[in-house]
């Protein structure tokens, strides 16, 4: 965005760490008073900037500390292979994020499982029926060096 000054960015900076910090301990930290910083944050959600508000679990806490990446490759890039297999990949569970490639694979898919039997069970009840799929290749997290979700700005 062109016109982010730099409260603005000191804004989204907090608020990407401390997402439930008050509005009276953002507008000290950024040095602004509580009314002008509220109406910075609503802009910035206005804009779009901040697209949303969310509590960030442990998947290791929450039973699921395998991390699984699977790449997968179609058997063609028609509109209608694209969006039968987008259609699809949206219904599974434990999926984190589905993403278009450029490259060797069509597709990259990030799931949170169990185990390595939650995993199969995954690929036999739903990425062996996913439409369009000529190849798979899944590849388990043996461990995280670096984790954000933080943007710089």
């Amino acid at each position: 965005m062109d016109d982010l000054d730099a409260i603005d960015a000191r804004i989204l900076t907090v608020l990407q760490k401390e997402g439930r910090i008050t509005n009276a301990d953002l507008s000290d930290r950024v040095n602004l008073s509580p009314s002008a910083c509220h109406r910075r944050v609503q802009r910035l959600e206005e804009v779009g900037l901040i697209a949303g508000y969310v509590a960030l679990l442990d998947a290791r806490r929450m039973g699921r500390p395998t991390t699984v990446f699977v790449e997968i490759t179609l058997q063609g890039q028609t509109d209608e292979v694209l969006d039968a297999f987008e259609r699809e990949v949206a219904r599974i569970p434990d999926l984190l994020e589905c993403h278009l490639m450029a490259g060797t694979a069509d597709y990259l898919l990030k799931l949170v499982v169990r185990d390595t039997e939650d995993y199969a069970r995954i690929h036999r009840q739903y990425l062996s029926r996913l439409p369009g799929v000529s190849q798979m290749r899944s590849s388990f997290s043996l461990k995280t060096v670096v984790k954000t979700t933080a943007i710089s700005v």
